[in-house]
């Protein structure tokens, strides 16, 4: 049972601090989306399984997953989303992506 308090303290310390981080405009949420996901797999997996084992496994599965959703909600406006090279571009209604002006992403 002190396992369970321990990490149930851990995990909405985790929650606390993500709640306190402010993001700049133009990043995007993977950090953020990381330390949610992972916090609600650590403590689903110890829930379910009632061992370490399980809060390891699902820290890391929730973790990875909250990570790549974090990512994905970098896009703005209609069709216009940040790079991974900090460039803002617009996808065409034809499938094309073209780099345009950073004011364009906000």
């Amino acid at each position: 049972m002190t396992i369970r308090s321990g990490l149930a303290a851990i995990a909405l310390a985790a929650v606390a601090f993500a709640g306190t981080v402010a993001t700049a405009e133009a990043q995007n949420n993977t950090v953020g989306g990381a330390l949610i996901g992972g916090t609600a797999g650590a403590l689903i997996g110890g829930a379910v399984t009632g061992n370490a084992g399980g809060v390891a496994a699902g820290a890391l599965i929730g973790g990875t997953t909250g990570a790549i959703i974090g990512n994905q909600q970098d896009r703005r406006r209609a069709y216009y989303f940040w790079g991974n090279n900090g460039r803002c571009y617009l996808r065409q209604t034809n499938g094309s992506v073209v780099r345009v002006s950073r004011g364009y992403c906000g």
